[in-house]
């Protein structure tokens, strides 16, 4: 089974949100008061954010804590359902060892 990695998915929602109000890395980071180094890694699941610093994100990025977490739910969600999919025999696998 795949492992689901909270942080990537967390970086990529959050990623997508700043691409989706035009906003540049170095304005996320100057609202936010956080080194872009830092967001740059947490946008590609390099680094695991604090919820404070969560908070700090979401602030200067105008949207709702709980928005961003339920598009990270949706995604695990999304992800878990590819996960298990992998494990489950496919039916012409079953009929081929069967005989």
């Amino acid at each position: 089974m795949r492992m689901v990695l909270f942080r990537r998915l967390l970086g990529d929602v959050l990623r997508d949100q700043r691409m989706r109000r035009g906003m540049t890395l170095r304005e996320v980071s100057k609202e936010a008061r956080v080194s872009l180094g830092y967001i740059s890694e947490i946008e590609r699941g390099q680094k695991e954010a604090s919820s404070e610093l969560l908070a700090s994100l979401c602030g200067a990025l105008e949207v709702p804590l709980s928005d961003v977490l339920r598009e990270v739910s949706d995604a695990v969600a999304v992800e878990e359902g590819a996960a298990a999919l992998e494990t489950v025999p496919r039916a012409d696998t079953v009929v081929a060892s069967a005989a």
